[in-house]
């Protein structure tokens, strides 16, 4: 049934205006003041906001990691990001170094088809570069359609690569136009430390944060945008959590490496004293790189406003806190089903992740746009067309024209409601963000014009998201 928005304060990317917005055939067909359509539904928007989509570029949903999988399916991740107003998710598809990429992509995809009720989409991440990679991509490219690739500088022999890999994946994208999307530490100094703080006894998560400093992602990020600029390759920092890794890759940018920025939600709304927290509570907070001081999300704050990082996404790793994170507690260190390597439990069997795809829009509205750091524009900005752009989705997503997709976000301004587990859609045990006051929520939400979310709740049926294919260079 056609949907007629009316009377709303309409925010792209680029402007703010108020008018009305009908949408049809899954797309958007007319944009203006006054408009009538008397065989659509019509949902009155005065004081509201309505944005585009919201796109999270960064995601997993299924993830083998750490000797156990992520908690949400795409029942529950994509029904959570929709509460939200997050409308496509971009998933990396990790698939260990022994494993082989096509079976890999095709199984990611299987684990959404029918079940995700957003659009979504894949970064394929390469573990590894031998004479079998090239084929294997051009086929994934080809017939999979998945245009973005994902490479990490880090979890030595699990997804991690070498150098060698490193320039042949980043000559690889840059010959046929495709970004790769990378995780930047430095694996062998991340190894190495870990070991010394272990073995001097300091084994809590508290001591996570130190076994990877600022000057381990600040290296990787320089490592990343040397190889970079000798290839020509367009890449994409995700998760960048500090200040000299904004800075190496602002250097970069400068030299002329095509390089983007992405932050992601925990990075601004918590800071490391978070993971050091007593009794073990500081383990729901652990992710990598990890969460840093204060004054480096405030920092991201100003660089986001400015637009230096370009994106704000989530790094949605769901692993529950009684039963996953606990794997690194002393207590569990000999149970076989907690831990399953038999050593003493300590902070490097921690799976690593917070889970936060339902929250990121909240957040960035509340303590973004509420507190004047950033604008409603630069929130659509970071936080849909940016991404939109840079993954080969825009103007199909991430924009308010004439023929995108009828994407969109209806946010009541005026709501107050504090995030709990208790009402979150997400699978996990805990919230991150327990008991955090929030401003604005999203009151009406839909993905191609089909209402999934009305009156701030769940709405859909299930497997109404499709697959996005997307153009490349």
């Amino acid at each position: 049934m056609p949907l007629l928005i009316k009377n709303a304060t309409i925010v792209t990317a680029d402007e703010t205006f108020a008018g009305d917005v009908l949408a049809e055939d899954g797309v958007i067909k007319e944009i203006g003041a006054g408009l009538s359509a008397p065989h659509a539904e019509m949902i009155d928007a005065t004081g509201k906001y309505l944005f585009p989509g919201f796109i999270d570029p960064h995601v997993h949903i299924y993830l083998p990691f750490m000797g156990t999988f992520s908690k949400d399916d795409y029942a529950s991740g994509s029904k959570a990001a929709l509460m939200g107003g997050t409308t496509t998710l971009i998933e990396m598809c990790c698939p260990a170094r022994c494993e082989d990429p096509l079976e890999a992509i095709r199984l990611w995809k299987s684990k959404a088809a029918g079940i995700s009720s957003c659009d979504y989409t894949f970064h394929m991440g390469v573990t590894r570069f031998d004479e079998t990679t090239a084929e294997a991509l051009d086929i994934i490219v080809r017939e999979e359609k998945v245009t973005s690739l994902k490479i990490f500088l880090a979890y030595k022999g699990a997804f991690g690569i070498e150098d060698n890999e490193l320039y042949k994946t980043l000559s690889f994208a840059a010959d046929r136009g495709l970004v790769v999307t990378a995780h930047c530490e430095n694996a062998d100094l991340v190894s190495e430390r870990q070991k010394k703080l272990v073995a001097e006894g300091k084994t809590g998560p508290e001591w996570h944060e130190p076994s990877r400093p600022i000057s381990v992602e600040a290296d990787g990020c320089h490592h990343l945008m040397t190889f970079a600029e000798a290839t020509g390759a367009e890449v994409y920092v995700v998760h960048t959590s500090c200040i000299p890794a904004v800075e190496a890759i602002e250097a970069a940018r400068k030299r002329g490496v095509k390089a983007h920025i992405e932050t992601v939600a925990p990075y601004l709304t918590l800071d490391s004293s978070y993971a050091e927290l007593p009794d073990f509570e500081g383990a729901k907070f652990v992710m990598s790189p990890p969460i840093r001081e204060k004054k480096h999300g405030d920092f991201l704050w100003k660089k986001i406003a400015d637009g230096t990082v370009d994106t704000v996404g989530t790094d949605h790793a769901p692993f529950d806190f009684e039963t996953q994170k606990r794997m690194g507690h002393p207590e569990n260190a000999l149970d076989a089903g907690m831990n399953p390597t038999g050593k003493p439990g300590n902070f490097t069997l921690i799976p690593n992740g917070i889970p936060s795809v339902e929250e990121r829009v909240k957040l960035l509205y509340t303590d973004g746009v509420c507190e004047g750091k950033i604008d409603l524009q630069t929130l659509v900005r970071c936080a849909s067309t940016n991404a939109a752009k840079i993954f080969g989705l825009y103007p199909r997503k991430g924009a308010i024209q004439i023929g995108s997709d009828a994407d969109l976000v209806l946010w009541d301004p005026e709501y107050r409601g504090e995030i709990s587990v208790k009402t979150h859609s997400m699978a996990t045990d805990y919230s991150a963000f327990e008991g955090k006051k929030v401003k604005g929520c999203a009151e009406l939400v839909t993905v191609r014009g089909q209402v999934l979310v009305r009156d701030g709740e769940w709405a859909g049926k299930g497997g109404e998201g499709c697959f996005l294919v997307r153009s490349v260079g």
